[in-house]
């Protein structure tokens, strides 16, 4: 035999990791042909099936609104939901999720009624339930290919008869509470639109007004105010036909005096004290403080009159506890009609409550200018001001940026006009939702405050829209035009919704609803629609109450930041009011995704001019990376607070996948030749799991492979990184438990980097490739890999759910791994007294390794093995059994050669070995040519070829 043939049989010797686990994750292909395997073998009904009997855990899912793609912030929402529910599942408990969607409103009615004018209002309806049954289509596709598991086939639509009905019986409980009420009063209204919006349903942009300090002079000033005037600061004069009063704060010091002004004008004026610098500076007016000056409390001046500056009609002077001094003058102009503090103010001062505006934001006649009506009022404040100057009451006129609200849809600034509309008293119920407040977990505990001071300062609620698609708002009018708003008559509406659905409301004509709900010849429905926060704030309602699986208060909501406003909230007053508790037991508040710039991702910006709309829908990323990519996105980012995101970003993401992806190769190749592994757990038998008590079902309480009847004979590395395992695995299940998905990312991935690659695989490796296939500590490797890999598919199992389980599959199990419950902590190796020699062995290590390199640099040698190690170790400490053992120290170490003496610093020389290299194992040792039939192996690999 030749030395190339010899040299080719040792090769074929050396016993190589083997496995069809691929290298190339090839995602984008093998992640749909799992999911199919999933679907067709139905694994969701199989883990609930398997988990009925458990305790039972549910986390309500907010529904996303039916309009337009995924994009990554909502991604990041139901991919956190779904690693609760796959952590929660796993856990031990009973975690079915019904996903669901919001599917009334305006976003989807803008659109059909932008793309189509005239329609009736059923035809409105008609195509936005088509509309929205789209997206729900492109939607569910979407999170499906994400890896989230649930109810999809099954899930709960607020557009859905008995969702409908839900929320109107939630509504007659209103009613039968005497908490609703129809007035007029100033809303959030939309003329873009054409409605009235919620305070969600607003966005603040930036805006540059006009901002004009205006005079009202005095009618019936009280003493030392005669021929003074008022000064007010607006940033809004197409208000000011609207004006009815002047606000002062009772307490405010005041100076009535004169002011001059360079250009030779001089005007007595009424300024509080603490803003005439700043009125000086902005108009060019300072006060004279030659002349005798008045000082006095804005009380003095309660109830005189001002004269309207270009209307026939005085001003009513008010005190109110509303006024600030950080800006204008200490003056405030109030206009009943367009705000809601001004609207307070006027009910308590009897002042009519006028808004000559309609719903397209024209003027009306009742502005009392008939060449301003018909005009829309954001294009009349220059002419206001005109008419300001003409009349010498304008004394000062600037630029003012400030935050505005805009309507979310339309994208155009809000006005507040006074219209009739449906209420709720939230004052009624507002103690008892601060007190449920308080009994909720609110993670991070900041969400406490955030939803307290919004309920706690919220405002009546606005409940009426004037709008199709929706779900009918259930009032009538009798003949003489009284309102009908009887919790039996809108209960026998719910009935009929649940049974036709709420299309019927439009279809059917006044004269056929009185008949069907017994009412008088001439009763007329209303025209409105119940605000969209009704319908979703109604879940508990209509989802968790009717559904057999479901319960009410739910364990978990968790949605974005800005639900405190919005669900949160609107969910907590619907159940209040209908169970008279919180609808959940805990909420988490998960951040925004935000662009580069900090901008909010949002379903509007998707192809907007200066955008591109997929690097920022999901689509583009699970059909370009995969979807596990982007769970493993997820579980790393601190969801908490807000997540930047690009595409650049998301890339630097793909290194830690293919670290994840390839220790799993590594470990499942050496497990290759295996055994018959005693840690092996038996795949589950749903039909026969779905009738064991929670602590029988299989997976539950298994034991691993250091319990089993014939323990491997684990060597120290061995048992060091099975201690390592058992707090691994202890983190990370506290981790699941804790909703913190980071930190169960950064420990696995920690324990990857760290303790399997860099140590514990290259250490093994030897015993692993040139050992004999019997070897006991190379059993002893392949049992620990065994119970290494189980452990990390399951505790992946949730972030990595296409990965994991096809790691799970070359393990040898025929079914998935999301049917099996997390690792528990093997007790077998629950100390650290391995952890503690590994320690001082690292230190040891170090020491070696930078004289390694050294004479690596100087030529001396070329790897570790033709190294020959003189190492010296301090007289106390490093005393444990391990430096005694030879064996263990150069398997550790990777050296072919040392010697060890005591006293002196801890130190290493390197010197080239003597020793001729072992032809299969490539260590440099003496017995190399002692076997005259092997003359170029070891003693260790002739055993190993024999």
């Amino acid at each position: 035999m030749s030395a190339t043939d010899t040299a080719k049989n040792y090769k074929d010797t050396v016993l190589l990791p083997k496995t069809d686990f691929p290298m190339k994750a090839d995602l984008v292909t093998r992640e749909p042909q799992r999911l199919a395997k999933w679907q067709e073998g139905k694994l969701y009904q199989r883990i609930v099936a398997q988990s009925k009997g458990r305790p039972t855990f549910i986390l309500h899912d907010g529904p996303p609104f039916a309009n337009g793609d995924v994009h990554m912030g909502t991604a990041l929402n139901k991919i956190l939901k779904d690693l609760i529910v796959k952590s929660k599942t796993m856990a031990g408990f009973h975690t079915p999720f019904i996903p669901g969607w919001d599917c009334h409103g305006l976003p989807i009615e803008f659109k059909v009624v932008k793309s189509a004018a005239g329609l009736t209002p059923v035809e409105v309806r008609q195509r936005s339930e088509a509309e929205a049954r789209k997206y729900i289509d492109i939607q569910r596709n979407s999170f499906k290919r994400l890896g989230v598991f649930g109810d999809w086939e099954n899930p709960y639509l607020t557009l859905d008869p008995g969702y409908e009905s839900g929320i109107l019986r939630t509504f007659g409980k209103a009613v039968e509470q005497g908490l609703v009420y129809r007035m007029k009063r100033p809303v959030l209204w939309s003329y873009g639109a054409q409605t009235a919006l919620a305070e969600a349903e607003v966005e603040y942009k930036e805006k540059t007004s006009p901002a004009v300090y205006v005079k009202f002079a005095l009618v019936n000033p009280p003493p030392g105010c005669d021929g003074a005037s008022l000064v007010i600061w607006t940033t809004t004069p197409w208000t000011l036909p609207a004006n009815l009063a002047i606000a002062l704060h009772p307490t405010f010091d005041y100076i009535s005096g004169t002011f001059a002004h360079a250009d030779g004008r001089v005007e007595k004026l009424v300024i509080a004290k603490s803003r005439i610098e700043a009125f000086a500076a902005a108009t060019g007016f300072k006060l004279n403080t030659e002349h005798a000056n008045e000082e006095l409390k804005g009380v003095a001046l309660n109830g005189c009159e001002a004269q309207h500056p270009f209307l026939p009609r005085t001003s009513k002077v008010i005190n109110t506890l509303f006024v600030t001094d950080d800006t204008g003058t200490g003056a405030v102009h109030i206009a009943p009609g367009h705000g809601a503090d001004d609207y307070q103010a006027g009910r308590e001062h009897g002042l009519e409550i006028l808004s000559p505006v309609d719903a397209d934001g024209k003027y009306t006649a009742e502005c009392g200018l008939p060449e301003f009506v018909g005009k829309h009022v954001f294009q009349s404040n220059d002419g206001i001001i005109e008419i300001l100057t003409a009349k010498g009451a304008i004394l000062g006129n600037e630029k003012y940026v400030h935050q505005y609200p805009h309507c979310w849809r339309s994208k155009t600034p809000i006005i507040f006009r006074a219209v009739e509309q449906f209420f709720i008293k939230i004052d009624d119920i507002r103690a008892k939702a601060l007190y449920e407040i308080d009994k909720v977990h609110w993670m991070p505990a900041w969400g406490r405050n955030r939803i307290y001071g919004t309920v706690e300062s919220r405002p009546d609620w606005c409940i009426s829209r004037q709008r199709t698609w929706g779900v009918p708002l259930p009032v009538f009018y009798s003949a003489a035009g009284e309102i009908i708003m009887d919790p039996d008559v809108i209960a026998k509406v719910a009935v009929v919704i649940e049974l036709h659905g709420s299309n019927l409301w439009f279809e059917k004509d006044d004269a056929w609803w009185a008949a069907e709900v017994g009412l008088p010849v001439g009763t007329k429905r209303g025209n409105d629609t119940l605000d969209v926060w009704i319908d979703s704030g109604c879940s508990h309602v209509s989802v968790l109450d009717r559904h057999p699986e479901l319960h009410a208060p739910a364990d978990l909501y968790i949605e974005a930041t800005d639900q405190h406003r919005g669900w949160f909230q609107s969910s907590l007053m619907m159940s209040i009011i209908a169970r008279g508790a919180a609808p959940y037991k805990a909420v988490i508040t998960h951040g925004f995704v935000v662009d580069t710039s900090g901008k909010k991702i949002s379903k509007s910006d998707q192809g907007a001019a200066g955008k591109s709309a997929k690097p920022m829908t999901a689509d583009h990323y699970y059909n370009t990376y995969g979807a596990d990519m982007v769970r493993l996105w997820v579980a790393s980012v601190d969801y908490q607070n807000e997540v930047p995101f690009s595409e650049d970003l998301f890339k630097q993401n793909s290194e830690n996948y293919r670290r994840i992806r390839n220790t799993l190769r590594v470990l499942l190749g050496n497990l290759s030749g295996e055994k018959a592994p005693a840690s092996r757990l038996p795949d589950v038998d749903v039909e026969q799991a779905s009738d064991l008590p929670a602590e029988d079902v299989p997976a539950a309480s298994r034991q691993p492979a250091a319990t089993a009847a014939v323990a491997p004979a684990y060597t120290l590395v061995d048992r060091w990184i099975l201690e390592r395992l058992h707090a691994v695995t202890k983190e990370c299940v506290d981790a699941y438990a804790h909703y913190d998905f980071r930190k169960v990312f950064t420990v696995i991935n920690s324990f990857i980097t760290g303790d399997l690659s860099s140590l514990y695989i290259d250490i093994t490796k030897d015993r692993m490739y040139c050992d004999a296939a019997t070897s006991p500590r190379r059993l002893a490797t392949q049992a620990a890999i065994r119970e290494i890999t189980e452990t990390l598919c399951r505790l992946l199992a949730p972030m990595l759910a296409f990965t994991a389980d096809e790691a799970w599959e070359h393990l040898g199990y025929t079914d998935s791994v999301h049917l099996q419950s997390f690792p528990q902590p093997n007790p077998a190796f629950p100390g650290s007294d391995a952890t503690l020699a590994v320690n001082e062995l690292l230190k040891v290590r170090g020491v070696i390794q930078q004289a390694i390199e050294k004479a690596r640099q100087e030529k001396k040698i070329g790897s570790n093995l033709e190294a020959t190690v003189a190492l010296t170790l301090p007289a106390e400490g490093f005393d444990h059994p391990v430096f005694n053992d030879p064996a263990t120290l150069h398997e550790f170490l990777i050296l072919s050669d040392l010697k060890i003496t005591r006293g002196g610093d801890l130190s290493a020389i390197v010197q080239e070995s003597t020793h001729c290299k072992c032809g299969r194992c490539w260590k440099y040792l003496p017995d190399v040519g002692a076997n005259a039939e092997h003359p170029t192996l070891c003693g260790r690999c002739v055993e190993a070829v024999g």
